[in-house]
């Protein structure tokens, strides 16, 4: 096999396994060793492949430069419609008007007849119960999660009861009616979970948990997925733990 038949498999399989790849994945289905792996990923990166990660904690593949733009079918277009309109009526400020401009940009890129089934989309996101209201500034929150920085918070739970800890940012989840923050704490070294409206402020501390956020945040959400199953099959109404301090 040529390097560069390689290199199209690998970027091929980065499209297509689960996120994180670890290395050894790559390397059992191309049948090369870890170093050559590793090799490929640095030369994948200097041809302009964004591949984030390190040994030890798997990559991801977060910009593409060889995939071209492709066209959406009708369902493709209601399921992106939906999505952003979904995201304009639970998200924040901020992320609510990115969502209005993305739609936007959506629908000048697509072609006339395209653009008509875009702007008579079948389906709607409407919320009839606001949500609790959030004092901190999401947006630098939604900051720190994505370049993995350690951040201090202090919060406050349905008893008033006060704390204050270190925390990984995984990710912001929208449970029931409520934003919350999926976490690693470092306090008690286990995933915690907190209100977003519950969250009094929060300040990064100059320190970065990369490249551990994706791992982490695939484990939470197993969680997350596996708690739902278990309220289904006995009735129970799931529902996050936030205030207890987490899952």
């Amino acid at each position: 096999m040529s390097r560069s038949h390689r290199l199209m498999q690998l970027m091929q399989l980065f499209r297509t396994l689960p996120t994180p790849v670890r290395a050894q994945a790559l390397a059992d289905e191309t049948g090369i060793s870890l170093r050559s792996v590793y090799r490929d990923i640095e030369a994948l990166r200097g041809m302009g492949a964004v591949i984030d990660g390190a040994a030890g904690y798997g990559y991801t593949l977060i910009d593409d430069p060889a995939l071209p733009p492709m066209s959406f079918s009708q369902d493709e277009i209601e399921a992106l419609v939906l999505g952003l309109r979904e995201v304009q009526a639970v998200a924040d400020s901020v992320l609510a008007a990115a969502a209005m401009s993305a739609l936007g940009k959506l629908r000048a890129s697509l072609p006339v007849s395209k653009r008509q089934q875009l702007e008579h989309a079948s389906l709607h996101a409407k919320r009839f119960h606001s949500r609790p209201e959030i004092g901190i500034d999401v947006a630098k929150l939604r900051e720190a999660v994505r370049a993995e920085r350690v951040i201090h918070i202090v919060y406050v739970d349905n008893k008033n009861a006060k704390s204050e800890r270190n925390i990984y940012p995984l990710g912001i989840v929208f449970l029931e009616s409520t934003l919350v923050l999926a976490s690693w704490c470092l306090l008690r070294q286990s995933f915690r979970t907190f209100r977003l409206d519950r969250i009094k402020h929060f300040a990064e501390t100059g320190q970065s948990f990369r490249p551990k956020r994706v791992p982490l945040l695939r484990e939470i959400v197993a969680k997350f997925k596996a708690e739902s199953d278990a309220a289904s099959l006995t009735g129970r109404v799931y529902t996050t733990r936030a205030d207890e301090g987490g899952l």
